[in-house]
């Protein structure tokens, strides 16, 4: 199986769990089954608005969701019977050191829902703690292995937050982090997790403010004969004017082929929705708005005609 991807992916983020059932609904710890059918209502709004943005002109064959198996209900096989992508996540929410959310039943997960893509999350900073990156590269090793024998895709969300000394440096602001030190550190744990022997078919990546840093991202993730590999930008719950900024460095950028993007498409007319100010038809509306609107920020920034909408 030839590493890398080389079609378009517009997804749609939205596996989200243990912050997503505390914020919208206040529910800690395991939720039951009454509240799990109402988280998963919820997530299967969002799924709702992705329906409505491709019958409004997203292709199908680029569009996907990210949704997790505890509250993605049936969007899975929904996204299936549809032509979408599909992609899952392996690793168990809200932890700083990559775990897999079933252990050593990852697998028959995995081979249950046959996503197109299955998804890690993990925070990696080359200057941070050795043992537990330790521990993370040991572990991702292991999915990655089993992935490649198995013929699965990988897509691998790179989260690099800032060690304490690194964030002083930049008098403790976040922004010049992100700015100055963050594109360096990225190319540094790609490059570090590359090494381990953990091979990734398509980078889910933090934007960056400059085109440079997005050449150079794409040259490492292609480095050494990973000439397939692909690159898309996350999201990071930002607001419109900063992800239109980082699509529009990014999508120029022969390797980038799209984004991820969850929160900053429908955290606002869920939260509307769940809070009853407006109805479940014009939350899915606007969701699909939202995510059209990204699509044809990033086909221009590429130079594509935009989708109609």
């Amino acid at each position: 199986m030839t590493l890398g991807y080389d079609g378009k992916l517009y997804i749609l983020a939205f596996d989200h769990r243990g912050s997503f059932q505390k914020k919208f609904f206040g529910i800690d710890g395991e939720p039951d089954p009454e509240q799990t059918a109402i988280i998963a209502d919820a997530k299967h709004l969002i799924f709702e608005g992705l329906l409505r943005a491709v019958a409004g002109g997203a292709e199908p064959a680029a569009a996907g969701v990210l949704v997790d198996e505890q509250f993605g209900s049936d969007v899975p096989q929904q996204a299936r019977e549809t032509g979408l992508r599909l992609a899952m996540p392996a690793e168990r929410s809200g932890q700083n050191v990559f775990d897999f959310q079933y252990a050593d039943d990852f697998p028959a997960h995995i081979e249950r829902f046959d996503p197109d893509f299955t998804k890690v999350l993990v925070r990696f900073n080359p200057d941070g703690d050795a043992d537990a990156n330790r521990v993370q590269l040991d572990r991702l090793k292991r999915l990655s292995d089993w992935l490649k024998a198995h013929e699965r895709k990988f897509l691998f969300e790179l989260l690099v937050p800032a060690e304490s000394d690194q964030l002083q440096s930049v008098a403790g602001d976040p922004e010049r982090y992100d700015a100055e030190l963050r594109p360096q550190l990225m190319l540094r744990a790609i490059a570090a997790i590359q090494a381990a022997g953990i091979e990734v078919d398509v980078w889910k990546i933090e934007g960056v403010e400059q085109r440079s840093d997005c050449e150079a991202l794409v040259a490492q993730a292609r480095s050494g004969g990973r000439g397939g590999v692909a690159c898309v930008v996350l999201g990071r719950g930002a607001d419109e004017n900063k992800v239109d900024h980082w699509l529009a460095q990014a999508a120029p950028v022969e390797g980038f082929v799209g984004f991820a993007i969850g929160r900053s498409i429908w955290w606002d007319p869920l939260k509307a929705y769940v809070d009853g100010k407006i109805e479940r038809a014009a939350g899915a509306r606007k969701i699909a708005e939202n995510y059209l609107r990204f699509v044809k920020v990033y086909e221009a920034a590429e130079g594509k005609a935009p989708v109609a909408t």
